[in-house]
């Protein structure tokens, strides 16, 4: 058997016999060979006849439909058989395959739906992961499910993962601690020449004038490397007279040409002819272009990415590894020595990433989600991973899904509209989308949508950004003709309106939708159904700012025909704080939310303080998120009621409450005694008082929800409640309430200094009185304020006889002046208490 690190010489036919041993007796194998080095069609073909499959199949995985459907007509033209008889293949729209067929060539999608039909893989021997250094999400998702399938059901699944650039060991040991045999290449020389690109100048008008030099210069065929369609387009514009005058013919090539198209930018160039292929980075590995002597590589490709914008995975153009940048130049020295031509300076090239970080690590995982939970996986700790997924960014991916019904929101199992659900291949929001515009008669329109947003905007901005309705591009998408012009700030960009249009027609076709009668005014409800969670309402003020469900902020970039919407849908944003831009959204109406997402909104009933009324106010709302659908008044609940009434005391201070000079009083003789006695009497300060309200109070709270219902509360029993019954007679013996003179006048004791009660009396009633007035069993005299018959001030003591002995002379003398008709005895103490004037003769 092969041993790990094994390296055989080219061409790969001779490293066979090890990679044979390898499946055969530990199950499974890495084999590392470059590009060009034939694995994608001699393995599969060589292994066909090993004793061990029986019969059974082999499939093999691609990254992408071109290079599937190359492979299998490659192979199949080795075996002098058409695709579909050995060897056929599955790809998304297009499936050639036989009873007679034992390879299939599928795409890495079509494999996990292979195992959601059936994990066992029955009939299959072998799975091969071709280009697994490419790392796309569905060949990481495959190879998980894969393992898990063999682990639990087939461990006599042989698998087997080739790769041109991607370290063989992690894998190996994925896999179970099996051989990685490696195929060193046979390539010619190739002459790196690098062609720095100014910062202003665009990447087409770059790569046009080094396909000029190519053709002026250099001989063979040529392959352009372009992120995607639209560089394609615009660089064979570019180059068409050139490419003419040279005898050569453009072949652009990516994955949504026709398969016509597809066949003639691979196939050799008749003699005598040269020829350009612009081509996507579908043509780093896997296809086979005969002749290409002249690289030119723009540096650039289109790489998933999770958009905050969009909610949804979007191909966002990036700078390319190093690991791709010498793949690509590879391709110029497969037949003889070649040259490439860099777009960037060369003191880039060691800056450049050594390999393209796993798309796992960085893309949205809805659609990664969705699977997993169709394959009855919750937790994708459950499988085996080169990079498990992000925990943070799963729990997101999930919780989206709960909100599209997708699967449960209390087991996490999938629901049976989650199913339905991953049977479309679509983006989760946009599968969602279209089965629920189905129910409303509105599936029309939900595909127009969704072939809108799996492009780039079809209204292009001139001058400032384009208006954001979305009902304008569902318009053009339905109109006649694609003559270009100004629509709403924008102008249309023809190429992809075309795409859009056709997408459209696809998804329609797949749906059974011959024709649709639904319309665009139908886009507010369709997009919520895929973007719930971009429901906005307007705010007062106008300005088109918008308050997002989740409770964010949006807002359109200037004044259009949705600034005066009630409700949008946002299907695009962009922008950080205060608020984030609007690019795309719909209308909505309100009746729209509550018909289709009732089930969402709650009903919540806020009680407040209005400080400026002095009451509790009761609000009913009906909620969608942090949107507020309708606001009612709303019954008062009593307990609420209480608890905001004692918080507003508490803010407010004791003196909120309505205190009587009853109330006060009881207070004051309850600090005196406090003040002598802390362990047996209740502190009734301010401080003390707040808190304990919940104790002393809100127990008497009942039905009272503003300040001048307190009124109604005595506040002098409430406190006195909270006595003890022997400490009731205690507080009137020890602190009474009044002091009872001679006369029988009843004078209120003022307890209000804890250290020196006091009270008013007539100095008069006092007449006859030979001892200070006490209060607390006598050991605390009153400070007499004594009075003259009029009730002024006359005198302030604490000492009655002392006031007798000393000070009374000078004050009977002053008094008897001022009040002649009233008695001043010389001995007042021998005189009678009086509150009376002399009477006639006396």
């Amino acid at each position: 058997m092969a041993s790990p690190g094994t390296i055989a010489p080219l061409p790969v036919d001779d490293a066979l016999p090890m990679l044979r041993a390898a499946l055969r007796d530990a199950g499974g194998a890495v084999l590392q060979a470059p590009p060009g080095a034939g694995k994608s069609t001699r393995v599969p073909l060589a292994l066909l006849g090993e004793s061990w499959l029986s019969g059974a199949r082999i499939i093999m995985l691609e990254p992408r439909r071109l290079a599937a459907r190359a492979v299998a007509r490659r192979m199949a033209q080795t075996l002098g058989e058409s695709v579909g008889d050995t060897v056929g293949y599955r790809v998304r729209r297009d499936t050639r395959i036989s009873r007679r067929t034992r390879i299939e060539v599928v795409t890495e999608g079509i494999l996990t739906r292979m195992l959601q039909r059936d994990p066992t893989l029955e009939g299959t021997g072998l799975v091969i992961f071709d280009e697994f250094h490419e790392r796309s999400i569905h060949a990481d998702l495959g190879l998980a499910l894969v393992l898990q399938s063999r682990a639990l059901v087939r461990p006599d699944l042989r698998l087997l993962v080739m790769s041109a650039t991607l370290d063989g060991e992690p894998i190996a040991r994925l896999l179970g601690d099996v051989p990685t045999v490696t195929s060193e290449g046979r390539a010619f020389p190739v002459d790196v020449r690098y062609r720095e690109r100014a910062p202003t100048q665009r990447i087409e008008a770059a790569t046009a004038a080094a396909a000029r030099h190519a053709l002026a210069h250099d001989t063979g065929d040529v392959l352009v490397f372009l992120p995607g369609a639209g560089e394609i387009r615009r660089v064979a514009e570019a180059i068409a007279d050139d490419a003419a005058r040279a005898g050569a013919h453009v072949a652009p090539l990516y994955g949504d040409l026709p398969q016509e198209a597809q066949d003639r930018a691979i196939a050799p160039s008749r003699d005598g002819e040269r020829k350009i292929v612009l081509a996507t980075p579908i043509a780093e590995t896997s296809l086979t272009i005969e002749g290409v002597r002249v690289v030119i590589d723009s540096g650039l490709a289109r790489a998933p990415r999770f958009s905050p914008r969009s909610g949804m995975t979007q191909l966002e153009t990036v700078r390319i590894s190093r690991a791709s940048s010498e793949q690509r130049c590879g391709r110029a020295g497969r037949v003889a020595p070649g040259i490439c031509y860099r777009l960037w300076h060369a003191a880039e090239q060691h800056a450049l990433v050594p390999h393209a970080p796993p798309e796992i690590m960085q893309t949205d995982l809805a659609s990664l989600a969705l699977e997993l939970a169709a394959a009855g996986i919750t937790d994708p700790a459950e499988l085996r991973w080169l990079d498990p997924p992000p925990a943070a960014a799963f729990a997101q991916a999930r919780a989206l899904l709960a909100v599209l019904g997708a699967i449960d929101a209390t087991s996490g199992g999938i629901t049976p509209h989650g199913r339905a659900m991953a049977e479309l291949p679509l983006h989760p929001r946009l599968a969602h989308m279209l089965l629920a515009a189905e129910r409303i008669g509105a599936v029309g329109v939900a595909c127009d949508i969704a072939a809108l947003l799996g492009e780039r905007d079809i209204v292009r901005g001139v001058g400032s950004t384009p208006d954001a309705d979305l009902r304008l591009r569902v318009e053009l998408v339905r109109a006649r003709g694609e003559r270009a012009g100004v629509v709403g700030h924008g102008e249309v960009d023809v190429a992809t309106l075309r795409r859009v249009r056709s997408e459209s027609e696809v998804l329609r076709r797949q749906l059974g939708i011959r024709a649709s009668g639904d319309d665009a005014e139908h886009a507010g409800i369709v997009l919520a159904f895929a973007y719930p969670d971009r429901i906005a309402q307007r705010r007062d003020g106008g300005g088109g700012r918008f308050l997002l469900r989740n409770g964010g902020g949006a807002a359109l970039t200037h004044p259009q025909a949705l600034t005066a919407a009630s409700f949008i849908v946002a299907a695009e944003l962009g922008g950080e704080t205060p608020d984030a831009r609007i690019f795309l959204a719909a209308p909505l109406e309100r009746d729209d939310i509550e018909a289709h997402f009732g089930d969402q909104i709650t009903i919540e009933e806020q009680h407040a303080w209005d400080d400026a009324a002095g009451r509790v106010r009761a609000t009913r709302r009906e909620r969608f998120g942090a949107i507020v659908l309708r606001e009612t008044r709303g019954e008062v609940d009593p307990e609420r009621a209480a608890t905001l009434l004692l918080d507003a005391i508490r803010r407010g201070g004791i003196e909120a409450l309505p205190w009587t000079d009853e109330a006060r009083q009881l207070r004051e003789r309850l600090a005196f005694l406090h003040a002598r006695e802390p362990d047996r009497w209740p502190d009734v300060a301010d401080t003390a008082l707040l808190a304990s309200l919940d104790e002393w109070l809100a127990p008497h709270l009942a039905g009272i929800a503003s300040r001048d219902e307190l009124h109604g509360v005595a506040l002098a029993p409430l406190l006195i409640a909270t006595l003890e019954d022997g400490r009731r007679s205690e507080l009137d013996r020890r602190a009474p309430t009044h002091y009872v003179a001679p006369t029988g006048t009843r004078a209120a004791i003022d307890y209000g200094d804890v250290n020196a009660p006091a009270v008013d009396v007539r100095l008069q009633e006092l007449f006859g009185v030979a001892e200070t007035p006490t209060v607390d069993g006598g050991r605390v005299p009153l400070t007499l304020r004594l009075l003259s018959p009029a009730r002024r001030p006359v005198q302030v003591t604490r000492d009655l006889p002392g006031f007798w002995r000393g000070s009374y002379a000078a004050v009977r003398k002053e008094m008897k002046g001022r009040y002649p008709k009233h008695p001043w005895p010389d001995d007042p103490l021998a005189a009678a208490p009086t509150r009376r004037a002399k009477r006639p003769g006396e």
